[in-house]
């Protein structure tokens, strides 16, 4: 590992949660006002990421007052305080785009089940049934 790849690694935050292309997020960004500092909650669906390391951005978009809005957030950034995965989607493209010339029912996401923090990803084995014969 050379130098640079040091300090990018140094940059990154550690509590990133795992979100993917297609999930509806609600990102948490710092706001200056002049002297005063706020918290701006961003809500809408990922629609694409890139980058690595600390380098890594990704766009979502939302609609506000029936006007589609995008926004590039870096993964990385001390602007970015908290990212919440509100649902996760089941999409098969590794960008969004289409969505832009989408409206309506036809711009959403169809929704995947939700695997959270604390749910274990192995399920128990099905117990054998009561009134079954076993050999």
């Amino acid at each position: 590992m050379n130098q640079l790849e040091r300090i990018q690694r140094s940059m990154t935050k550690k509590t990133v949660p795992h979100f993917e292309i297609g999930d509806t997020v609600r990102v948490h960004v710092k706001v200056v006002e002049g002297e005063k500092e706020r918290i701006q909650v961003y809500e809408g669906t990922v629609i694409a990421r890139k980058g690595s390391l600390n380098t890594e951005m990704f766009t979502v978009r939302k609609l506000s007052y029936g006007v589609g809005v995008e926004r590039i957030f870096p993964v990385h950034s001390p602007i970015v305080s908290k990212i919440d995965v509100m649902r996760q989607g089941r999409v098969r493209r590794a960008k969004l785009y289409y969505l832009r010339g989408k409206k309506g029912r036809f711009a959403k996401v169809e929704e995947r089940e939700f695997v959270g923090e604390s749910k274990p990803s192995v399920q128990p084995a099905a117990a054998p049934e009561e009134g079954a014969a076993t050999a």
